[in-house]
């Protein structure tokens, strides 16, 4: 055990201050998961809390360089989430076809997945700044091919650009907070990244709407500039991390570029058609069932492969923990939940209360505020407590019931059922974003994986987004597909109403020249189809809060920085 000094930390728990001879005769217990693990009244490890003067006793260069951080956030939650709302109006006045507009939107996800665990293992060997700074280049000139885009495939051309820097940048700010960052005071700063991630989240369908509706789509790209030539100069003058000692071309002897080639084929071929499955494709289509199971092969030799290399790009030494695995396949299932509800909840206000693109991402404001403020909430509250795992357990509770929730949900509901479940639904989300990191972090055996680690979950994260939005779309248009059947001759009225376009035809119905009961048993039929996603995404809640009763409660008092440092 590491005792913290009296100058450093004034103040001791008290609650287990009486047991601390105890656990200095029991602090020696070894095990992958049992030698890190927390301390109970029965057997306790001395407990302090970070202060808030030993936050703010840090130089400036480092508040600075948090300050970037946070601005990286903010930049790629708004232009997540800034498109989806804005994409009809695009795709009308550039004369796009559908099938160019699902491109648009997914080639953005696809290449942010895909390239997130590249930029760790790069980060890991090559430092984190020649990354970083690479993903900042991709993302700035992939916000000007947007922005100045006369079509729809320069808008995809542009979108993936965006995409491969994006990733990047999302990955590599947790990275570097893993970094310069100690264990002790980590959850702090995991929470005060996680408020730009939910203030993005929220402004940006916001944006996208006003901008669509009042200005240019256009500025969806250009607002990105300003916000990089801010963020860039703090990176380069203020993050000084401690220096990579080998020359570079030994750097690239050491990248496992094979693994690198073996994944990223594996994910393409994995990824793409459980994007276009159900939209291009159907389900039981060759182009689907061939490519998936191609990929699945891929990844499967990938996985063994990973053994071999001295410095691999997926270790297996992070899977062997018991509680880095429950970490990570709860990410997984924490991103499937979060961003299948963003992608849907202002498609179900659209379609149901008819509201515009803009009234329903204002409708969603009670989500994102309370997601918000419980992220910061539950980091403060691991800091109080010293403890994780109680969180994590009422987070997938409020997650499962919040979203189960939602299928009640129906064409008169009032304000209060509108705005109550969503705030259910967001303390759960919220408190689950800031405290799954803990785990994962606390779990390597050496401190320069906790980068390494905290990537993977990021990864997992946004690969769930991806399952779960191929997942939703298939129960959403099967569901669809049965009740718009049901509906019987009034069909009829709406003949260009194929189960496959069931949500690009959402816009067109608030100002729908439909009779009336048309348009109520359409909506009906919109409903069950909702009602069914809701309920697939509180069903893998559930299995989330079953993966957290295989996660230990760790300690969380190591004082050490991780692989790059803050360089004072």
């Amino acid at each position: 055990m590491q005792q913290a000094s009296e100058d450093n930390v004034p103040q001791t728990n008290n609650l287990v201050s009486g047991h601390i001879e105890k656990a200095m005769g029991q602090h020696d217990a070894v095990g992958v998961d049992t030698k890190h693990e927390a301390s109970t009244e029965d057997d306790a490890t001395e407990i302090t809390r970070p202060t808030l003067r030993d936050k703010l006793n840090k130089p400036l260069r480092f508040h600075l360089a948090f300050l970037s951080l946070l601005i990286m956030v903010f930049i790629v939650s708004v232009d997540a989430t800034a498109l989806a709302v804005a994409l009809p109006t695009i795709t009308k006045e550039v004369n796009g076809t559908t099938l160019e507009a699902f491109w648009a939107n997914i080639a953005f996800l696809l290449l942010v997945t895909i390239v997130q665990p590249i930029y760790t293992t790069l980060s890991d060997i090559l430092g984190r700044k020649i990354p970083l700074y690479a993903a900042f280049f991709l993302f700035f000139v992939g916000s000007i091919v947007f922005a100045v885009a006369p079509s729809l495939p320069v808008i995809i051309l542009g979108r993936a650009i965006q995409g491969l820097g994006c990733g990047g940048i999302d990955v590599l700010n947790e990275v570097i907070i893993a970094d310069i960052t100690t264990l002790k005071e980590r959850a702090f700063y995991i929470g005060m990244l996680s408020v730009p991630m939910a203030l993005g989240t929220v402004l940006g369908p916001i944006l996208g709407a006003v901008f669509s509706e009042y200005a240019t789509w256009r500025w969806i790209g250009w607002i990105n500039l300003p916000l990089v030539g801010i963020c860039l100069p703090l990176t380069i003058f203020c993050l000084r991390l401690k220096p990579m000692l080998d020359t570079f071309r030994q750097q690239l002897a050491r990248v496992d570029w094979t693994g690198i080639g073996l994944f990223t084929t594996g994910a393409v071929l994995f990824t793409l058609p459980l994007s276009w499955a159900g939209a291009m494709y159907p389900w039981g289509s060759w182009r689907t069932i061939v490519p998936l199971i191609i990929g699945v092969l891929v990844l499967v030799f990938f996985g063994w492969y990973e053994s071999k290399p001295a410095e691999p790009m997926f270790p297996h030494r992070i899977f062997r923990n018991r509680t880095a695995a429950a970490t990570l396949a709860g990410s997984f299932i924490h991103g499937l939940v979060l961003y299948t509800l963003i992608s849907y909840l202002p498609l179900y206000f659209q379609a149901i209360l008819l509201k515009s693109p803009l009234d329903s991402a204002v409708s969603l404001i009670p989500f994102f505020a309370v997601l918000m403020a419980f992220t910061a909430i539950a980091a403060f509250a691991v800091e109080y407590s010293r403890r994780y795992l109680w969180q994590i357990w009422i987070g997938w509770v409020l997650l499962t019931v919040g979203t189960g929730l939602f299928g009640l949900w129906h064409i008169e509901q009032g304000m209060a059922m509108t705005a109550s479940f969503q705030v259910i639904a967001g303390i759960g989300i919220g408190s689950l974003f800031t405290v799954l990191p803990i785990p994962m972090q606390a779990s390597p055996e050496k401190t320069e994986d906790q980068g390494l680690a905290v990537g993977m979950l990021v990864a997992f994260r946004l690969f769930g987004a991806l399952i779960g939005l191929a997942i939703a779309s298939t129960a959403f248009n099967s569901r669809f597909g049965q009740a718009i059947a049901s509906i019987g001759n009034t069909i009829s009225d709406i003949p260009h109403l194929n189960p496959k376009d069931a949500l690009s035809f959402i816009p067109g119905l608030k100002g729908t020249t439909m009779p009336h009961e048309t348009l109520l048993a359409v909506q009906g039929a919109y409903t069950e189809s909702f009602r069914v996603v809701f309920y697939v995404l509180a069903a893998f809640g559930a299995v989330g809060a079953m993966t957290s009763l295989l996660t230990k409660e760790l300690t969380i008092e190591s004082e050490e920085q991780g692989k790059q440092a803050f360089n004072a």
